[in-house]
């Protein structure tokens, strides 16, 4: 590789930028790249915790801000959000100019960045393409960032087969597993002591660390969904520690925020936070007893832990689960149930499907391996023998 690649990734929420922080970090130390970054929704909103700051203070330069959240969660707000998204992106690759995009993911912002950078012809890398989650729209926009990509960075093998069956070329898809992996072999955890003084939370003998997000596709309200599984948490009395991180700016996702917080002024042995951080996150998973929710980290990176997952409703329906993996439906006596199996049961032995945490090592050889990534662009759709 002769002249010095420009490798720009796009995040948009807290989660997925601790996934992407190593990546990031490889890229901005390696002589032959140079890291540009775009960061645009929940990083940006005062609503949730303004984490751009988080960035910076990690030692990233902030190359483009999309502003393109509005302050609603119905669905014309989401919609008109992806517009938004998408004039600012057009904007702000159209200044960067990189050699190579990188998406990670299934949000409707990266759909937006997606869209931008096809019709600028950007070859686009996309991580985490070809699993399935039929309870939320995020389903169909993964698969649609995985029809305008061109390097494939999948999880998982099962994920792999999924993007060739959508005519894919094989040479250009690659199981790396999971970046979250990463994170958990790289960071020094935080004590329990030290957890304690940072989240001004004193954990009880058994807690509790509950993520839930709207379940965008489903029949029933997310918030009726949310009551069942407070309604849960409430038979449990208040020996059970909760920590609750808020949801993302989805369908519905201002009204679960509020039920939070309404939740955790009434109930002493409840905390709230917008955003933990992947140190802070990763090391409350290290402390409690068993996570709770329907987000993927309980599938990705809650398994490496060997602790278990209470899976709820339909939103990771068709994710490859480790045996440490609970599912259950949004009704509150099956949430019960699925807790007190999690409180109970033995997941020492928990392997964890989603590699062996050299996903970033992996991702940074193949792009430096592509000499041309223009090439990239024309696409042939491969046809699967079935």
């Amino acid at each position: 590789m002769d002249k010095i690649r420009k490798i720009c990734v796009v995040t948009g929420s807290r989660a997925e930028y601790g996934l992407l922080y190593w990546l990031m970090k490889e890229i901005q130390q390696d002589p032959q790249l140079e890291l540009q970054l775009i960061v645009t929704g929940m990083h940006l909103s005062p609503e949730f915790g303004l984490t751009y700051s988080i960035i910076e203070q990690d030692g990233f330069i902030i190359n483009e801000k999309v502003e393109m959240l509005l302050s609603s969660d119905t669905p014309v707000g989401i919609a008109k959000s992806i517009g938004l998204a998408t004039i600012g992106f057009a904007d702000a690759l159209a200044r960067l100019n990189p050699d190579i995009l990188v998406l990670f993911g299934d949000r409707y912002e990266i759909l937006a960045a997606a869209q931008a950078a096809l019709v600028e012809k950007i070859p686009i890398a996309h991580i985490a393409g070809g699993d399935t989650t039929e309870g939320a729209f995020d389903e169909a926009i993964r698969h649609s960032i995985t029809k305008m990509s061109h390097l494939h960075f999948v999880t998982n093998e099962i994920a792999a087969k999924r993007v060739r069956q959508m005519g894919e070329n094989p040479e250009h898809i690659f199981n790396v597993g999971s970046p979250g992996i990463d994170q958990i072999k790289r960071l020094k955890l935080l004590s329990r002591e030290r957890l304690e003084q940072e989240l001004g939370f004193k954990f009880k003998e058994k807690n509790l660390l509950i993520t839930f997000h709207p379940t965008t596709l489903d029949d029933r309200p997310a918030k009726v969904q949310f009551q069942e599984l407070l309604q849960a948490l409430d038979s449990f009395g208040s020996e059970m520690g909760l920590i609750f991180t808020k949801p993302n700016s989805d369908t519905e996702g201002r009204t679960l925020i509020h039920m939070i917080e309404d939740y955790v002024a009434v109930h002493e042995n409840a905390r709230a936070y917008a955003s933990l951080g992947q140190l802070r996150y990763l090391s409350t998973i290290a402390q409690v007893d068993a996570v709770v929710g329907n987000s993927s980290s309980g599938l990705y990176e809650v398994p490496s832990f060997k602790k278990p997952t209470v899976n709820i409703g339909d939103r990771q329906k068709g994710r490859l689960k480790a045996s440490s993996v609970i599912d259950c439906e949004p009704i509150a006596s099956d949430i019960v149930k699925a807790i007190y199996q999690a409180l109970t049961g033995d997941f020492s032995n928990t392997v964890n499907p989603y590699g062996d945490g050299y996903s970033t090592e992996r991702i940074i050889c193949k792009l430096k391996q592509i000499t041309n990534p223009k090439s990239l662009l024309k696409k042939h759709f491969y046809e699967v023998d079935f």
